[in-house]
């Protein structure tokens, strides 16, 4: 039966919010892009490109779902394997926590951090490691690299809950709250909901013998076989954590782009103490920079085509 047809279905409904908060993502991203894209900032071009990739990528995701060890999906098409679906996802999620680094990198620049500044250039490379073991759990169907690769996840957003505490004292006013909002939104959706779910599942199969796969079989697999289904009963694991992570992850995604362009602001926002201990070299360099590309982009807005 179709999914449109099924009305009374719950997965209907499911994901036709997928899709609606999808459409709305993607028009707010070309709001923030008009307004954005010319903004005297150093890298807002690439937060931008960076923001685009990842809510696009859950767009794609949203419109086609699917579950990978399980190997379903909601369509019948070569564009709900595994293969294309978790290619999309890692080159979304890198280009996420790619974003967390260039906002830790502004912060600690601004403040004379070392610890930001550390922890801007260790999550990278822990989610590119985190991105294998999600790969080699699609690959073999073992659940149990799932709950390593998300527990990496949550390793990595608890040492950037660290970086942006050690900012707290450094801001008053709204940078403070956002500050506030951002350490108590961190990491607790993978530890609470996700982790603990794969490991349920890892000791399923372990308790039911399922056959794991080699590598090569795996890949394989991941490209020509996945199985249409609307059971709610297939679904139910995968609700929660896709309507959650494609709706406030991707929110958070375009806030950071939002949150970087106000670079030139964010020294007024200091706290007197904080303002006074900083370094001041790195402080007026800073707000020189900012200045320099606020003049350069007043130029060329008046520049005659001439």
């Amino acid at each position: 039966m179709s999914l449109w047809r099924a009305r009374s279905n719950p997965l209907t409904w499911w994901w036709a919010m997928l899709t609606l908060v999808s459409g709305v993502n993607i028009a707010l991203w070309f709001l923030l892009y008009r307004e954005l894209h010319s903004q005297p900032v150093g890298s807002m071009q690439l937060m931008l490109l960076l923001c685009a990739a990842y809510v696009f990528g859950c767009a794609f995701r949203s419109v086609l779902p699917r579950a990978d060890v399980q190997r379903i999906c909601l369509f019948d098409t070569w564009w709900s394997s595994v293969l294309v679906g978790r290619s999309v996802a890692t080159v979304a999620e890198v280009c996420f926590v790619v974003q967390w680094a260039i906002i830790l990198h502004q912060l600690g620049t601004i403040t004379g951090s070392e610890t930001v500044l550390n922890v801007a250039w260790i999550i990278v490379p822990l989610i590119l490691i985190a991105e294998c073991f999600s790969w080699y759990a699609v690959l073999t169907t073992n659940f149990f690299y799932n709950a390593i690769e998300n527990s990496l996840w949550a390793i990595a957003f608890f040492l950037v809950g660290i970086g942006l505490v050690r900012l707290l004292p450094e801001f008053h006013g709204p940078v403070h709250v956002v500050l506030l909002v951002s350490i108590a939104g961190i990491a607790a959706f993978l530890v609470t909901v996700d982790v603990p779910m794969y490991l349920g599942r890892w000791r399923t199969n372990l308790a039911e013998g399922n056959q794991l796969l080699g590598l090569f079989e795996g890949l394989r697999d991941v490209s020509t076989r996945w199985v249409r289904t609307h059971d709610i009963a297939h679904w139910k694991g995968e609700l929660m954590w896709m309507a959650l992570y494609f709706s406030g992850a991707v929110w958070a995604s375009l806030a950071l782009c939002v949150f970087y362009s106000l670079e030139g602001e964010l020294p007024q926002y200091r706290t007197e103490t904080a303002a006074i201990s900083a370094p001041a070299p790195q402080v007026e360099a800073a707000s020189a920079a900012s200045k320099v590309r606020r003049s350069q982009a007043a130029v060329r807005a008046t520049a005659s085509p001439f």
